[in-house]
């Protein structure tokens, strides 16, 4: 019976503690992203929060340093715009008007400091255009 008692407290610990870091990895990964438009009406409600925003990168507004650490573009929505400077390493393929996801901290002047960007690949899974039939 003691021995089962002196078990039973480590194995305790032990799954207080594999619960504790499954639920650190679960909220710090299951993170969704907003799109632009959703998140620039409210930027004093997100201000100094760690977000996730998905948008276009700008036509031209694109400047990547030459060691390819650090970015900034403006990233659009439908309606919005929201200026993006990143630091870190950034995908090789990032281009003007790419549809990117990019992980940051919303500043107080209302620009992303991202830490992260996320190329997308709509077109990869788009259906293909059909070429027009010669009856129409």
């Amino acid at each position: 019976m003691i021995i089962n008692a002196k078990l039973a407290l480590p194995v305790a610990l032990l799954a207080g503690v594999v619960f504790y870091l499954a639920f650190l990895g679960y909220s710090t990964t299951w993170q969704y992203y907003m799109l632009v438009d959703e998140c620039e009406p409210q930027v004093s409600q997100f201000q100094g929060k760690r977000l996730r925003v998905s948008g276009r990168v700008a036509s031209k507004s694109l400047q990547i340093s030459a060691d390819r650490r650090t970015a900034s573009f403006v990233l659009c929505g439908d309606k919005h715009e929201m200026p993006v400077r990143c630091s870190g390493p950034l995908p090789d393929n990032l281009t003007d008007c790419m549809e990117v996801v990019v992980e940051g901290v919303l500043q107080g002047d209302g620009h992303l400091r991202g830490q992260r960007v996320i190329t997308r690949c709509a077109s990869k899974y788009a259906p293909q255009q059909r070429p027009a039939s010669p009856d129409s």
